[in-house]
């Protein structure tokens, strides 16, 4: 794991997560490998507000926001602006048809280690 905290410092992560509790929990998981933590937010709205207002270097997105909104309009715009992402979603089906279903996922429930060497994978150098 020390390879992908390594990665991490410093670099601004947006995390959308509308589950307090995991969102505090994930918060906590990247700033303890050194991120810098945006958010997190619990809406579409938000999300979209904190990418235009923060340079963001990646993203941890729970694909269900509530009340039936997903994180595709948020995935869509970091996309536009070249922002690699992953879904961190419980939901087996990723979408289907969404145009996201080879998207990077991480599968709940997961552990801080997952969290951090998924992220770190995203960023890292090819």
């Amino acid at each position: 794991m020390a390879d992908a905290a390594l990665s991490l410092a410093g670099r601004r992560v947006l995390i959308a997560e509308d589950e307090y509790l995991i969102a505090m929990e994930v918060k906590r998981w990247l700033q303890h490998a050194g991120a810098k933590v945006v958010g997190p937010v619990p809406t579409v709205e938000r999300a979209l507000d904190l990418i235009e207002d923060d340079d963001v270097d990646v993203a941890v997105l729970d694909l269900n926001l509530g009340d039936g909104a997903t994180a595709f309009p948020i995935a869509d715009r970091l996309r536009a602006l070249g922002v690699p992402h992953l879904f961190a979603t419980g939901d087996v089906q990723l979408g289907q048809g969404s145009g996201y279903e080879d998207s990077p996922r991480l599968e709940k429930p997961f552990v801080e280690a997952e969290l951090v060497r998924a992220v770190g994978k995203l960023i890292a150098p090819a």
